[in-house]
């Protein structure tokens, strides 16, 4: 993936939330999530993100001074209608702030009143230690890079209150740099990330790991609730230290955590209209994300979902120059049960690492400058073979013909989503559209079009936006799926920390 962080646009149309702390009892506290409406200066800024988070299709946590853990994050953008966000407290007396709850992160940070320079901090609450008699010095600088914006500041260290518990001793970043518009349009202070240690910018211990260790829950778990209905007043809720009854239906399905950092399982086959589609029949890996509000898999198997519902984007003239130049060839490998990963590479779009297609630097057969070779070019074209070569096995698995074949490929060229990410879906056509499902732990998990269409507006101005959203993470930690808020909002979601599993129920 590449360096982690917090996969939530705000750029993107966020609809984000406030906290409310409630009571807790015997170690058990809830934290109820609002939600705020979009704001079309979210809207605009999404577009304004430039094309490295057009690519990345978000925010995602990088580096810190002085190197990250290994396979580090990805970017995802968020586009969506809907973010999460609550209130906590830092400081004695408690200073009041909003932050993102994140799986898919594990650092604390807060704007500080010594950001005098970026123009974000001015719109947001800023951490003043001087006011808090519990504050402590650290001074190690710290710094985390998203795929359209970042943030660079120093540790500090304080007790921080979440619902009715108070952290004691708490490692956090106080933010002195938010360059860019990023931060500046969002409608969240900060981000509580409740990931693992092993992704922790500056190897700060996360706020969860100190409410076990300081005995502050009775069980070492806890469960989110999203409320999908933004017509109602509460946006969701956190418990920390169990889960409450009354936000699922049945028994949770649980999968083991299989690398800790994320909160990473093993997923199995994804259906579209309950047919398989064969592209993790092997087995894929995911993570449970809290802090991305999209559902985002590999480009090949999203853009074959985005075609079966209907959702439109721009053409790739890479992709339909794959099709009409080596389609043919590349059937005929398949035919011949050539290894599916060598493919591209014989047909010379890729070089082949051992494990799978890399791309190659060669001359790009719609490069306009005749006699170059562009690497971009190498890119996505390598790209494209490689989605054509899944998209192939998956109808000749079902004996279509080849005919048939070339052409439906030529319509998913068509379905691949534009620039920034985004695939529009219309709003008349939920009852047609076909239920999308992910198995794990050998029970599979539905998602119906209401579910994964984001709906913006309402009356003829509604657009409504697909959920599904491509992010390519290469072996050996891809493929890897994202399954966001889309996801969460569906299923309620527990991470037991005790016994390093995640599991899902059908959310009431």
């Amino acid at each position: 993936m590449g360096t982690r962080g917090v996969a939530l646009v705000l750029l993107a149309a966020v609809l984000l939330q406030a906290l409310h702390p409630a009571s807790a009892a015997e170690g058990l506290v809830r934290i109820a999530l609002k939600k705020r409406p979009i704001d079309e200066n979210s809207r605009v800024a999404a577009r304004l993100s430039g094309e490295e988070g057009a690519r990345r299709l978000g925010l995602r946590g990088a580096n810190s001074l002085g190197g990250g853990a290994e396979g580090d994050i990805v970017a995802l953008k968020n586009y969506m209608n809907a973010q999460y966000f609550g209130e906590i407290g830092i400081g004695t007396p408690a200073q009041k702030f909003t932050v993102i709850f994140d799986t898919g992160s594990s650092n604390l940070w807060v704007p500080s009143s010594k950001c005098y320079f970026s123009i974000a901090c001015f719109f947001h609450s800023r951490y003043k230690s001087g006011q808090s008699s519990t504050y402590q010095k650290n001074g190690k600088p710290a710094a985390i890079q998203y795929g359209t914006g970042s943030i660079a500041g120093f540790f500090s260290e304080d007790s921080v209150t979440v619902g009715d518990l108070v952290v004691t001793d708490q490692e956090f970043i106080e933010a002195t740099k938010e360059p860019g518009l990023t931060f500046m349009v969002a409608k969240f202070d900060g981000i509580l990330g409740l990931g693992f240690q092993e992704i922790s910018v500056g190897d700060a211990v996360p706020v969860w790991y100190k409410m076990v260790e300081q005995g502050l829950v009775s069980d070492p778990v806890f469960s989110f609730w999203f409320n999908r209905h933004s017509d109602e007043g509460e946006g969701g809720e956190i418990v920390f230290g169990g889960m409450d009854p009354s936000h699922y239906k049945g028994n949770h399905t649980y999968v083991p955590v299989t690398q800790k950092g994320y909160w990473q399982f093993e997923m199995g086959d994804v259906l579209i209209g309950g047919k398989t589609t064969g592209f993790c029949a092997s087995g894929c890996s995911a993570i449970a994300d809290s802090g991305t509000s999209l559902l985002a898999g590999p480009t090949a198997i999203i853009t074959e979902i985005n075609e079966k519902i209907g959702a439109t984007g721009v053409v790739s003239q890479e992709c339909k120059t794959v099709v009409s130049q080596y389609g043919q060839q590349i059937l005929d490998l398949l035919l011949a049960e050539t290894q599916p990963a060598k493919i591209c590479s014989q047909v010379g779009l890729c070089t082949f690492d051992g494990t799978h297609g890399v791309s190659a630097e060669i001359k790009s057969v719609v490069d306009d400058e005749a006699g170059k070779s562009n690497g971009l070019h190498s890119d996505a074209m390598c790209n494209a073979c490689e989605m054509a070569v899944v998209w192939m096995q998956n109808q000749l698995a079902q004996n279509k013909t080849q005919d048939l074949i070339l052409n439906y490929i030529n319509q998913l060229c068509d379905r691949l989503p534009s620039p920034m990410g985004e695939s529009s879906v219309d709003c008349g056509n939920l009852a047609s559209m076909p239920e999308i499902a992910f198995t794990i732990g050998g029970k599979k998990f539905a998602l119906k079009p209401e579910q994964y269409v984001l709906k913006v507006g309402e009356g003829p101005a509604a657009q409504c936006i697909s959920g599904f959203t491509a992010m390519d993470i290469p072996p050996p930690r891809g493929p890897l799926w994202i399954l966001g808020d889309v996801f969460m909002g569906a299923y309620h979601t527990v991470f037991d920390y005790g016994n390093m599993r995640v599991g899902f129920a059908k959310s009431a």
